[in-house]
């Protein structure tokens, strides 16, 4: 197939061109590189613009005749958003929806969303699965749900079919060892406590320990990197060889709580044989972290024949410090 991957100078779409191009799929990468970093892309063919650009996705769609499109373009700091609500608004919502338009007038009627947890808010129950309220508390999850209603009614109007997957917290890297996880700032927990083991962080700071759960710190659902890509890969499938149509939606994870503390003391227990510790600061709660958060991945597994590959937490752990010793003066 030939595939636009929107975004895919980013830390998933990356890890998602190398994919699908091994897998024999010719793929062009549409990065703005706001966050997104030019050497990431060691698979595909780079365009360097933007989605609110109508020319250029014109130009695109005109040029090349795509089987389907994958949008991991978005801004997904929960705190920014919540301080800076119109940038999440005109990316997540103003310049998808100037993507799905293009799409409608060169007729590419095969779409795959990137979208979060966060459309789920506070949870009612936990593990989170499909039926779950959307009830999201920040504009970052606001503006991916604004999303995900578009897509039922352009399916419903121009007979677009779409998935959307909402991911719980991707971590890991390549097990190769050629891509892994750069943001700036860096916000994810795991790639937080191996800075701090690297020497490139003083210390990973826990806030809050008087949570609700075993140990007192939040519990999140970690799922692999490259299991995240290999159900976007089965998605698109999914929809371009007609076996689902409509506007659907999954969420993604491992089913497996793992708390802060323990996330911390499993990176310990791989960064020592680097002879490497992790220093740890405590800090009060921050407003809006539930306690809380683990998916309930059931109907991706059964409805797109997903099997995740890599659930083993050390082994996650093990990629992503790979990764981060090729980043430090490790390497």
């Amino acid at each position: 197939m030939n595939i636009l991957v929107v975004g895919g100078a980013g830390y998933i779409g990356a890890h998602m061109v190398k994919q699908l191009t091994l897998a024999g799929h010719v793929v062009v990468v549409l990065d703005n590189l706001s966050t997104g970093f030019r050497s990431l892309v060691k698979y595909g063919e780079l365009v360097e613009g933007d989605i609110a650009d109508t020319a250029l996705l014109d130009q695109l769609f005109s040029q090349q005749v795509f089987d389907g499109v994958m949008n991991f373009a978005a801004c997904s700091l929960v705190g920014e958003s919540m301080t800076n609500p119109g940038k999440y608004y005109r990316n997540n919502v103003s310049n998808t929806l100037s993507l799905l338009d293009a799409m409608v007038r060169h007729g590419v009627k095969h779409f795959i969303f990137s979208s979060t947890a966060a459309t789920f808010g506070e949870p009612a129950y936990v593990p989170i699965n499909e039926a779950h309220p959307q009830l999201p508390i920040n504009p970052y999850g606001a503006s991916k749900l604004m999303v995900e209603r578009v897509l039922k009614d352009y399916h419903a109007a121009h007979g677009l079919n779409s998935i959307t997957l909402r991911y719980f917290n991707a971590c890991g890297a390549d097990p190769e060892g050629e891509l892994g996880e750069s943001h700036n700032p860096e916000t994810h927990l795991i790639p937080l406590i191996l800075q701090a083991a690297s020497g490139r962080r003083e210390a990973i700071t826990v806030f809050g320990r008087d949570y609700p759960t075993d140990d007192g710190t939040c519990v999140r659902d970690y799922i692999h990197v490259e299991d995240l890509c290999s159900a976007h890969a089965l998605a698109l499938e999914a929809i371009v060889t007609g076996n689902k149509q409509g506007a659907l939606g999954y969420n993604l994870g491992n089913g497996l709580g793992y708390s802060v503390q323990e996330i911390i003391n499993a990176v310990q227990q791989v960064v020592s044989e680097d002879g490497c510790c992790v220093k740890v600061k405590e800090s009060p709660r921050r407003v809006g972290d539930p306690a809380c958060l683990v998916a309930d991945a059931t109907l991706a597994k059964a409805e797109l024949a997903w099997n995740p590959q890599y659930t083993d937490l050390t082994t996650i752990i093990s990629h992503a410090w790979e990764w981060e010793k090729q980043l430090s003066y490790f390497s």
